[in-house]
């Protein structure tokens, strides 16, 4: 049984960068399909931490006791001062706009929890990558306070505290829950077990981008203009974070907390504003929810040449 079960995700967990590509398209020309998993995309989401705890397991996710130190410094330097730095030159140009509302949204925002799994399609250490994600979104409704203060027309801050407390039960859950399993039925994996755990992984996340393609049937059928401009923006917000992202912590830790960090720079949490924010708000931003998924699952394919650098010199 283990072995139909290998043999049926092996080749999902061998292809994860192309299953992401055909999770892209398959939520672009079916439309009906991206709009009935929708509702559904929060039970994914848990499902894909589920399967980063259960394939990191709770030793290696925790680490030592130096790393959370680290972790909080970290959410704070990139969810606080960051967005603040930009804030700071906003209000002294005095720019407006949704892209500018997107850049700021972005920049203040958790990691998206698919970051552990981008990870490990880069072939890189994953568990750098979920320890920030659950410190990141712990500390989010902190960090989170100057962007709302300062754009009053993101409406109340009091919902959007209520959607990041709901999301941090969600991750401790799923987490917890991966790690348990992890303790109980195979404190190590074989080679084989990760890889269908991959392959599953991979198949969670082409789901979940089918969803949040909903958002963009409308924008290719009455606004194609207005969507190519948004895709530019989403692409270089996305990749230039990254790439700042990756001389920033080299310089500052190194080591296996590079890349992780770097591919959380760029894959910010933005569509968790959508559950929180007034219609008025997030009308706007749909569109750039929409686009800003393109440049998040195509970082395992389009970046993976630019962090294999990256790689200890013994990886091939």
């Amino acid at each position: 049984m283990t072995s139909f079960i290998h043999l049926l995700f092996e080749p999902c967990a061998r292809h994860a960068r192309w299953v992401l590509v055909l999770g892209l398209l398959a939520g672009l020309a079916l439309q009906d399909v991206a709009a009935l998993f929708k509702p559904s995309i929060p039970w994914f989401i848990a499902s894909l931490l589920f399967t980063a705890s259960l394939r990191i397991g709770p030793r290696s996710a925790l680490g030592a006791l130096r790393d959370f130190g680290r972790h909080i410094e970290v959410t704070l330097l990139m969810q606080l001062v960051f967005p603040l730095c930009l804030l700071g030159v906003v209000i002294v140009f005095g720019a407006t706009g949704v892209y500018v509302t997107a850049l700021l949204l972005v920049a203040a925002a958790a990691p998206i929890s698919g970051c552990p799994n981008i990870v490990i399609m880069l072939g890189h250490e994953p568990a750098p990558a979920l320890r920030q994600l659950v410190i990141g979104m712990a500390l989010l409704p902190l960090t989170v306070v100057p962007v709302f203060l300062w754009l009053p027309e993101l409406g109340e801050l009091k919902s959007v505290l209520i959607a990041c407390a709901r999301l941090l039960l969600v991750i401790g859950i799923a987490a917890s829950a991966g790690f348990a399993l992890r303790v109980w039925w195979k404190p190590e994996l074989t080679a084989q077990e990760i890889q269908t755990i991959d392959g599953v992984s991979a198949i969670l996340m082409a789901v979940v981008v089918i969803g949040l393609m909903s958002a963009l049937g409308e924008a290719m059928r009455n606004q194609p203009v207005a969507l190519v401009a948004m895709l530019f923006f989403a692409f270089a917000l996305n990749f230039g974070l990254q790439w700042l992202g990756r001389l920033f912590w080299r310089w500052r830790y190194g080591g296996d907390y590079t890349v992780p960090l770097s591919v959380i720079s760029g894959n910010r949490n933005v569509a968790l504003y959508l559950t929180a924010l007034p219609a008025a708000a997030t009308d706007d931003l749909l569109l750039f929810v929409g686009c800003y998924q393109f440049p998040m699952y195509l970082t395992p394919i389009l970046l993976r040449r630019y962090y294999r650098q990256d790689l200890p010199a013994t990886s091939p």
